[in-house]
């Protein structure tokens, strides 16, 4: 069972820096992608960005720019440098394993709150 495990959230003033690690183990088939997503008070869960086993990399557009992704899914390790923050980027942030097993299982952190003050 792979297990995934965040660090790094906590406390930002706008314009300010806040970097985002999560760790997977337990993995047995190779990771074919690695995620953040967040989700705000009230608000649906969002993909945020995405480190492919290739070694590209996604973004939504409302962190283009802002936001990197950085690692590897070959060594079940990626970070997310937020900078520029903005208050709403303030969500509970969450990383998503998805393997390359035929049933492609995700799996879930249990998410590190990130808190952007105004």
């Amino acid at each position: 069972q792979v297990q995934l495990v965040e660090s790094g959230g906590g406390l930002a003033q706008a314009g300010g820096s806040l970097r985002l690690s999560c760790r997977a183990s337990g993995v047995i088939f190779r990771l074919n992608a690695i995620n953040w997503y967040r989700q705000a008070p009230g608000q649906q869960r969002e993909w945020v960005a995405r480190m492919h086993s290739s070694g590209s990399t996604n973004y939504v557009d409302s962190v283009k720019g802002r936001f990197t992704i950085s690692g590897s899914t070959a060594e079940n390790t990626v970070y997310l440098q937020m900078n520029s923050l903005k208050p709403e980027d303030t969500a509970v942030y969450y990383c998503n394993a998805v393997d390359a097993s035929p049933w492609s299982r995700n799996y879930w952190g249990q998410g590190t709150q990130v808190t952007v003050s105004s």
